[in-house]
């Protein structure tokens, strides 16, 4: 029995995707150096958040999601009775209404921050159970898969959390576009959009939200930004040692940890440094999207490999745009680099969930044991 278990455990992980760690540890690694060069109280706490992150990668791992898909949609309407639960009973924090405290705990958990892992897998249960045909999905399976993409968007949004739901937004119908819809659906949409958003700018958002544009798109761009420019700016080609990055040394950079973290990676590594940085996300997006590109048929595990790496690309798109004064400041960390706990965990809650489709995607590997079934 146990040579058997040592067996299946050797075909397991033939199938286990290596390269995928190899790419992310590398920015994990980088990531805890600076914060360390910053805070060393702050780099021992994130220690403890990559510990959470990797049992919590290698307990998604072993999850016997394949057999248990049934469950998702069980999950993902959980997920939203939370976010409806936050306009009811909501902790609100610099005047937001984003948290639900735990009973009898002075805890707090971010419902739209679990809430992503649980949209990823609702969406590649759907396209899975409903593949689209040559020529895309129609109106009727469009505005199907439209409802659980909007519902938590409109949800989020009203926190306020625009960000967070942008996201989702960007994340549904990315995977929708690369799956297959119709032509005419995406036209009609663009024609809607166009139209729609001066209103939307006008009664939806809130007034920081327009104020954030507005300092966006005037001339001189805010305090925060300008700092981190100046911070870009004096790294140069090749960077400066920790004693010579005076704007985070003299706490001119504000959040250099987290929202700013790569004005100080830039600081510190200069141009080229941040090159190195951008092509390690590349590699690691490319890598998703080979998977996607390489495992035709199998809906799920395709649709959980682009989102993620959608999810990777927006939040390291908008975090460095916004660095360097080409969005507006929106609160969106970069991707395992910057500090905290409920981003990197949640990431690696998708990675472990994305191994374990790779891993257990062959039949053989479900047999007699029966640790996991067909």
């Amino acid at each position: 029995m146990i040579k058997k278990m040592l067996w299946i455990d050797r075909r397991i992980l033939t199938h286990f995707d290596t390269i995928l760690l190899l790419l992310i540890l590398p920015i994990i690694l980088l990531s805890n150096y600076l914060i360390a060069d910053v805070n060393e109280v702050l780099a021992k706490k994130q220690l403890i958040y990559y510990t959470i992150g990797f049992i919590a990668f290698w307990v998604a791992f072993l999850l016997p999601l394949r057999e248990y898909k049934w469950l998702i949609p069980s999950i993902y309407w959980f997920n939203i009775l939370l976010l409806v639960a936050v306009d009811f009973f909501g902790v609100s924090k610099l005047g937001a209404k984003r948290w639900i405290e735990i009973p009898f705990t002075h805890f707090t958990i971010q419902p739209s921050e679990i809430f992503k892992p649980a949209f990823i897998l609702m969406l590649a249960y759907i396209i899975h159970n409903n593949p689209p045909d040559k020529e895309g999905y129609g109106w009727k399976d469009f505005i199907k898969i439209s409802f659980y993409i909007l519902l938590p968007f409109i949800l989020i949004a009203k926190e306020p959390d625009l960000g967070t739901a942008l996201i989702l937004l960007i994340i549904g119908y990315g995977v929708l576009f690369v799956v297959g819809v119709n032509w005419k659906i995406w036209a009609t949409l663009a024609l809607f959009i166009a139209l729609f958003a001066p209103i939307s700018y006008k009664y939806l958002l809130h007034d920081y939200q327009k104020k954030r544009i507005q300092d966006f798109l005037s001339e001189k761009p805010s305090y925060h930004v300008q700092q981190s420019i100046i911070a870009i700016g004096s790294g140069g080609l090749n960077g400066k040692p920790t004693n010579e990055a005076t704007q985070t040394k003299l706490r001119f950079l504000p959040i250099a940890t987290s929202d700013f973290i790569f004005a100080y990676y830039v600081e510190r590594f200069g141009f080229f440094g941040a090159i190195g940085l951008v092509v390690l996300y590349a590699l690691l997006i490319l890598h998703l999207f080979s998977i996607f590109f390489k495992l035709k048929g199998d809906y799920f595990t395709q649709v959980v490999a682009i989102s993620i790496s959608f999810l990777i690309f927006t939040y390291m798109s908008v975090n460095i745009a916004m660095t360097i004064g080409l969005a507006p400041v929106v609160g969106v960390p970069l991707p395992l680099f910057s500090y905290g706990g409920s981003s990197f965990v949640n990431f690696m809650i998708l990675f472990g969930l994305l191994e374990h489709l790779l891993a257990f995607r062959f039949r053989f590997l479900y047999n007699s044991t029966h640790v996991y079934k067909t």
